[in-house]
């Protein structure tokens, strides 16, 4: 993954140790691993916070992922940020989603998304028993692993493009390095060399 586009959208170190949730923490927010962008460290990171997002509602959530984030030396703001994909505007369709996967995982018949829109609230959650519970259980590990290794694909692709833009920098573009390669690698090529070109 390149770092520039992760870097536009994780929070600011400041605003992280900002967070009152997380002040217990205190000088393990500062570690300068918790700040690093690398394939591991960010891989980590998606695995924690797509983890926690489906624990127990904020503030929790962000605690949770913090805390994962310093044990395993992962990316913290990433892992932070990651569990805000659940907030009030997404709470019912995504907790939706964990009590029909709970209901099928148990064979038990189920709410309609409106009926469950209707009498679902954080406060009610706890009501809604086993089928919920298993279900944020299983998205919780199934987010956990295919964050972890989608990020370790993508980062991977993302390299061994760079290696080829690398390779074929400076090579002479004509019916050899056209044949050997696809015609959209051949168009990407002309224009990564246009754009260093400006």
């Amino acid at each position: 993954m390149p770092k520039k586009f992760l870097k536009r959208f994780i929070p600011h170190p400041g605003k992280i140790s900002e967070i009152k949730a997380l002040e217990f923490l205190g000088d393990k927010l500062h570690r300068p691993n918790l700040w690093h962008l690398n394939r591991r460290s960010v891989s980590l990171a998606f695995a924690i916070g797509l983890w926690a997002m489906y624990t127990p509602p904020l503030p929790w959530q962000m605690v949770i992922a913090a805390v994962g984030a310093v044990y395993f030396n992962a990316n913290l703001p990433i892992s932070v940020a990651l569990v805000w994909i659940t907030n009030p505007l997404t709470w019912v369709p995504l907790y939706y989603l964990a009590y029909l996967v709970g209901t099928l995982a148990l064979g038990m018949d189920h709410f309609t998304f409106q009926h469950f829109s209707e009498v679902f609230s954080i406060e009610k959650a706890w009501e809604l028993g086993a089928p919920l519970l298993v279900g944020c259980f299983i998205l919780m590990n199934v987010g956990a692993v295919v964050g972890y290794f989608g990020i370790q694909f993508l980062w991977q692709r993302s390299v061994r493009h760079q290696w080829w833009l690398r390779k074929y920098r400076n090579a002479p573009l004509d019916s050899t390095t056209l044949a050997n390669e696809s015609y959209s690698t051949y168009l990407n090529l002309l224009a990564h060399r246009h754009e260093r070109g400006r």
